[in-house]
């Protein structure tokens, strides 16, 4: 790995309150790469994951040490604008949130939160993520609909096109098609294949399977440390840690 990295991580610790959820964590997310993020409950990987947007933020008692890069910057330093960070590092959650809005209305959220309002600028925006997503055909003719009439797959690829609109350079998902059914399941695997193309894509998944379909790079995290780190077929195939190698073969977690 070299200085090339889209985020990068060194020496990175937090706590909730007295609880040190995670260890030294140092890594770095090459661009337009699909990185997946594996380990047992509670291993801290959504801890980790918020890290890289600023989210923990929002819980109370949290300190953290270390840096998180983004660019080379540490979004963590002084003056860092936040609202900046989480524009530039949006994150799809694990089960789909669209507001109840219309699906236009919902695409167009962040942008209008942004001070766009040019009603062309606005339209092509709107055409353009949800042909990202693959969304475009399905819907293009009930764009003012209620967002909650989609399918759960088709919701969940909205929000993605609601996070697209704002133009984003890093993509976080969190464990994205835990709820849903296995055909959806494939439709948002093979939009990660396509998005990685444009963007920088750091997925949580309990899926092991899945990590080894869509993901470039595997990290491994057990009791909030990165056990392991490397391209995704060597760490399924050839792990270097014993701690991997038992996780991946179904010894625990």
């Amino acid at each position: 790995m070299t200085s090339t990295a889209k985020v990068e991580t060194k020496n990175l610790n937090l706590y909730y309150g007295p609880n040190h959820v995670l260890h030294d964590v140092s890594v770095q997310i090459l661009p337009n790469k699909v990185t997946a993020l594996i380990g047992p409950s509670g291993c801290g990987k959504s801890t980790l994951l918020r890290c890289f947007n600023r989210l923990n933020d929002l819980i109370v008692n949290t300190k953290i040490d270390g840096e998180v890069l983004l660019d080379g910057k540490n979004i963590y330093g002084n003056g860092m604008d936040v609202v900046d960070i989480r524009r530039r590092v949006g994150l799809i959650f694990q089960k789909p949130n669209p507001f109840p809005k219309s699906i236009y209305d919902n695409v167009t959220f962040g942008l209008k939160i942004n001070g766009i309002r040019e009603k062309k600028r606005i339209a092509e925006t709107v055409e353009k993520s949800l042909n990202d997503t693959g969304l475009w055909e399905e819907v293009k003719d009930r764009l003012n609909t209620s967002a909650l009439e989609l399918s759960g797959g088709q919701q969940q690829r909205l929000c993605i096109a609601r996070a697209l609109a704002i133009e984003p350079e890093v993509i976080l998902m969190d464990e994205p098609t835990s709820a849903l059914d296995p055909a959806a399941t494939f439709k948002i695997e093979e939009l990660v294949s396509q998005l990685k193309k444009k963007y920088t894509i750091i997925i949580v998944t309990h899926n092991m399977q899945q990590a080894g379909r869509v993901s470039d790079y595997t990290g491994f995290l057990y009791l909030g440390k990165l056990i392991e780190f490397g391209k995704t077929n060597d760490i399924f195939t050839r792990p270097k840690e014993k701690l991997t190698e038992n996780y991946i073969s179904g010894r625990f977690g």
